[in-house]
């Protein structure tokens, strides 16, 4: 700003300037008096009280006259040089009083000697503090014609290492030395371990050195204004989850939102009220304190998944590795169960047995295959070996494998195959494997002597085929059509409370038609069947299968 020519439309900046420098004085005089009245105690002479209560009361007098005749707008923005400096006598008239109230009572407890005075250092601090006030009032209409004084160099302080005190460690950022002095005692009396920093680059240096639990900062200060260190904190993915409550003496609007808007927690204005300023940082640390087991538990998630994660590779690479092994002897065995009954000869009883014995090896095979297939999709391995098909194929051949267990229940296997399909390229095995699980489970649940129908036709767009599996068994709840796919899935029915296991076979069918880019889903009423229903698309270069 530059007002050597006269102020101009500067005015009120200049006064904004002025107005900050003149609350820290008056933040001396109200903070450290309200500490010595609390130091004072019942048992203190009732001059010293009085003489404390008449300083705290023309410390705010002080601070009230400032906010009035120095407010945002009391001059037009062209102010003259001359009328800021009648403003400035102005002021300096009206603080005469209070400052002499103040200076009068510090120096009437100065005058005792130093051993029968334990506040003396503050008292001194005080009367300073008066004089500093009067002074610049008077600075205001001396210097209305020329620039803002310039900040005085700081020498910060050597960083300090604080104990660990039972309510957090607090940061002090502030260039005065009477602001850090009193803000810092006011926490230390909160029960809070504190540290102070002069300028904001060494606030940075020592949040570097040591993160505090929150940062009391500043905003008007040289060398590394508030707004720059509130900006770098919360740049910082390390630090901006520190808690920063800013500090200034300037009240304005304007201020207040660009410290929130940047990211601060809160903001207070000095003289700062200390049930107010307990109350804030409280608030703050508590909020932190939330995040802080937040973020420890996302940790902790993270980890407990990396971990489980680990583990269900482990398991899952251990189960691949016994059911692929196991293949081997089980298809060894089927085939010399096959080779016996094939050379026939064999009593009814034994041919019952070994039918049986087959089916269950067959059974048991079917499972492993299954599970073997399954941890290939889950982990991206399996490769489709696709073929062009015709739907009345694949249905005739898994109507075929399932028909002996149909048998066994007096149960109507049927199809409705829409005649000229068009060929669907697929993996012939995956197909046929599916339509046998879902014939499977339909024979499973379906009770004897009904009926099963297996359908194939175009989907209403014309794009891929559909198949239907119905049944008339006694059907599935409707809360259960999502975990019916999941692996080793259970649903109960109402009936009896009796529960359908699902194996792997429905997981199955669901991997595999979603390999070829298909959907499978369920449709149910309780005693009136399910049908599953699963869509492959098409080929659209395809002709029709004959």
């Amino acid at each position: 700003m530059n007002v050597r020519t006269g102020l101009g439309e500067d005015a009120r900046a200049y006064l904004s300037f002025m107005r900050h420098e003149l609350h820290t004085p008056i933040n001396a005089i109200i903070g450290y008096s309200e500490m010595l009245l609390e130091d004072a105690g019942a048992g203190a002479p009732d001059a010293l009280v009085a003489d404390l209560r008449q300083i705290v009361g023309a410390g705010a007098h002080a601070l009230s006259l400032v906010g009035s005749l120095l407010a945002a707008s009391p001059l037009p923005p062209a102010a003259a040089p001359r009328d800021v400096a009648e403003l400035g006598d102005h002021l300096q008239r009206q603080l005469q009083p209070s400052v002499a109230v103040i200076i009068g009572c510090c120096d009437r407890w100065l005058a005792l000697p130093a051993d029968d005075m334990p506040m003396r250092d503050d008292f001194a601090k005080i009367r300073e503090a008066a004089r500093r006030l009067l002074a610049l009032a008077g600075e205001l209409s001396a210097r209305a014609d020329a620039a803002p004084p310039a900040a005085e160099a700081v020498t910060p302080p050597a960083p300090e290492a604080a104990p660990a005190g039972a309510g957090g460690y607090l940061l002090v950022v502030d260039d005065v030395d009477a602001n850090r002095d009193l803000l810092a005692r006011r926490l230390q009396r909160d029960g809070y371990a504190t540290a102070q920093a002069a300028d904001g680059r060494q606030a940075l240096a020592m949040i570097a050195a040591r993160a505090p639990d929150l940062v009391l900062l500043d905003i008007m200060m040289p060398v590394m204004d508030g707004y720059q260190v509130l900006d770098t904190l919360k740049a910082s993915p390390e630090w901006r989850g520190i808690p920063v409550i800013a500090i200034s003496a300037v009240d304005e609007l304007a201020s207040v939102v660009r410290c929130i808007e940047m990211g601060a927690e809160d903001y207070l204005t000095k003289p700062f009220d200390p049930v107010l300023l307990r109350a804030r940082i409280s608030a703050s640390l508590e909020k932190k304190r939330l995040r802080d087991r937040e973020v420890s538990l996302y940790r902790e998630l993270q980890r407990q998944y990396e971990q489980l994660t680990r583990l269900i590779q482990l398991k899952d690479d251990l189960t691949h590795m016994i059911v692929h092994d196991l293949r081997t002897p089980l298809t060894s065995l089927l085939t010399g169960l096959l080779t016996i009954e094939s050379l026939g000869g064999l009593e009814a009883l034994q041919q019952e047995l070994l039918s049986m014995g087959i089916h269950g090896g067959q059974t048991l095979l079917g499972m492993i295959n299954d599970l073997l297939d399954i941890s290939k999709m889950e982990s991206g391995a399996l490769v489709l070996e696709r073929v062009p098909l015709c739907a009345a194929t694949v249905v005739e051949a898994a109507l075929r494998q399932v028909a002996p267990l149909a048998r066994e229940k007096a149960l109507r296997l049927s199809a409705e195959v829409a005649p000229a399909l068009p060929p669907v390229t697929v993996d012939e095995d995956k197909l046929r494997r599916t339509l046998v699980n879902l014939l499977g489970n339909a024979v499973k649940f379906t009770p004897d002597g009904r009926a099963i129908t297996v359908a194939a036709g175009l989907c209403d767009d014309g794009d891929a085929l559909v198949f239907h599996v119905r049944d008339t068994g006694e059907g599935i709840p409707r809360d259960a059509f999502g975990r019916i796919f999941e692996k080793f899935g259970q649903v109960e029915t109402r009936k009896a409370g009796r529960k359908l296991s699902t194996g792997l076979g429905l997981t199955f069918c669901k991997m595999a038609v979603e390999a070829h880019g298909g959907r499978i889903w369920v449709e149910s009423e309780l005693g009136r069947g399910s049908t599953f229903s699963f869509t492959l698309p098409l080929n659209s270069s395809s002709s029709s299968c004959s």
